[in-house]
């Protein structure tokens, strides 16, 4: 048995740890763990190259971009954040822990593009939750400001990872049955999506239970910067 293809998790992890570009390290890591395994790199450029003209709604992306960068030009993100700022009920863990829920169900049924970083956490999500913690704590400082964006992008991710391996025609499901075929296992998509919903309510009460205590956290920073 080869082991020298593990090298690439070595890669990974220092290159996470490193700080360095999230998209250039993955490259690094699929060249060691080809090059490792045997495969010219020619042939594993020319499969990267296949696997992303294959996957065309990536460049849906640049048709979203401009469009949002208009929003945000126009005031959007300031908007957001004054209507959200008037809703006394509204706080910044309840704001993140509602989209968390939307994003998971919304994936579940298939409409992924309903959510993203760059439709929606940015230029909504993160600053209406940014608006809901400055009406109650004051102005917020760039650790909490920031501490609430990555709140915000995380219940994105969270919620499309679990939640649209219950969607029967997504791609992973495609891709673990495929893979379940070749060595053997002719399991059904839909008893593997029916298998996703305990872990998609399992990452929902994990990361729900962080973002409900999100408030406390964020009124703990501001009176330690205020002492």
């Amino acid at each position: 048995m080869n082991l020298w293809p593990l090298l690439a998790i070595l890669v990974l992890v220092l290159g996470f740890a490193a700080g360095l570009n999230p998209l250039l390290v993955i490259l690094v890591t699929a060249f060691t763990a080809g090059v490792a395994a045997g495969i010219a790199p020619l042939h594993l450029l020319a499969s990267l190259g296949r696997a992303y003209n294959g996957t065309r709604y990536v460049t849906l992306i640049w048709l979203i971009l401009p469009v949002i960068g208009l929003l945000e030009h126009e005031g959007l993100r300031e908007r957001a954040r004054t209507v959200i700022g008037r809703m006394r009920a509204a706080t910044a863990g309840r704001i993140i822990l509602t989209y968390l829920a939307l994003r998971q169900i919304t994936a579940a049924l298939g409409l992924t593009s309903l959510g993203g970083p760059a439709q929606m956490v940015r230029p909504i999500v993160a600053p209406m939750a940014e608006g809901a913690a400055e009406s109650r704590l004051g102005a917020l400082s760039e650790r909490m400001r920031h501490l609430v964006r990555a709140y915000a992008a995380s219940a994105d991710n969270v919620g499309a990872f679990f939640g649209e391996d219950i969607f029967i025609a997504i791609a992973s499901i495609l891709l673990i049955k495929g893979f379940l075929a070749q060595s053997g296992y002719d399991i059904a998509p839909f008893r593997l999506s029916m298998w996703a919903i305990p872990t998609a309510l399992l990452a929902f009460a994990i990361h729900g239970a962080r973002l409900w205590r999100l408030d406390a956290k964020l009124r703990r920073m501001a009176r330690e910067e205020r002492s």
